[in-house]
């Protein structure tokens, strides 16, 4: 089994059309979506829920009002000010650090674990997918990421199957890093643009720095050519394989607007045509082990 992941420095580059064209081009496969602050794969692969499981993480001070013996001792000391003079807190404002629950004279405190989104094991045209939804400013993606990841990876386990195609958080954090771990191979999606070529640096450079082989796709090379070749440049220098060029195509924003990946939608376009070439040069390089 091998896993690849799709990646940018930045969002907005077109990772999960690539994840989506990857995820129809392989074969016996799990799909995983680890863009959990904002998923979006699951519009394009329409996943039909087999499976939901809460998602647990962090704590909230919770007050018991008939212990509570109202001296104001942790609304003083609470400095995220999220408890009330009516001595009831506000979770969203609440931190966690349960450093009231230790200063109530009362022991009228007590952290309780929140539930900070959901995950899924579904079942698409393409075959399975795991993803998760995270709640509204809730913390620890990262940790969701990293249950995303093993969960596709045992499902892939039982199943047998050759690949996990991995749709990647973008930037540099946490997620990203919790998306990286133990792949076989990242690959980077850029755009032709400076900005697009510094972030698109320092995601390869997260990458490297955790030993994972790294591949760069330039999407809508053709808008920008100059920056395109200066790509090309930043690529021959340090070593990183540049896997594809894809052309601007209005195929792509069809097929997205049908929900439809842009291999189902048109294979002979001129952007299905470099994505299925990217596709299977990858997958002969992973088969030879990189």
């Amino acid at each position: 089994m091998k896993q690849i992941i799709i990646i940018s420095g930045k969002g907005g580059t077109g990772k999960t059309v690539i994840t989506g064209a990857f995820a129809a081009l392989a074969e016996n496969k799990v799909m995983a979506d680890c863009d959990v602050d904002a998923a979006d794969l699951h519009l394009l692969l329409k996943p039909d829920i087999k499976e939901r499981n809460e998602f647990r993480s962090g704590k909230t001070a919770v007050i018991d009002a008939e212990k509570c013996v109202k001296c104001g001792k942790c609304v003083k000391l609470c400095r995220f000010n999220a408890i009330a003079e009516n001595f009831v807190v506000d979770p969203v404002s609440c931190e966690g650090c349960a450093f009231c629950s230790f200063a109530c004279p009362a022991g009228a405190i007590r952290m309780e674990e929140n539930i900070s989104g959901e995950w899924f094991i579904s079942e698409t045209r393409f075959g399975p997918m795991v993803h998760a939804r995270l709640g509204i400013a809730e913390e620890n993606s990262g940790k969701l990421v990293s249950l995303v990841r093993q969960q596709a990876k045992e499902l892939a386990e039982k199943n047998n199957s050759d690949w996990v195609i991995v749709d990647g958080a973008p930037g540099i954090g946490c997620p990203v890093i919790a998306s990286i771990s133990g792949v076989d191979c990242a690959i980077v999606v850029t755009e032709p643009t400076l900005s697009g070529l510094h972030d698109a640096d320092r995601v390869i450079k997260a990458a490297k720095y955790f030993g994972v082989t790294v591949k760069l796709i330039v999407n809508k090379y053709d808008l920008n050519t100059d920056m395109t070749g200066k790509i090309e440049e930043y690529c021959k220098s340090g070593g990183i394989g540049l896997v594809g060029k894809i052309p601007f195509d209005e195929s792509v924003v069809k097929a997205m607007v049908k929900g439809k990946t842009i291999i189902e939608h048109s294979e002979n376009s001129p952007a299905g045509k470099e994505i299925a070439a990217a596709w299977n040069f990858m997958r002969k390089k992973l088969e030879e082990k990189i």
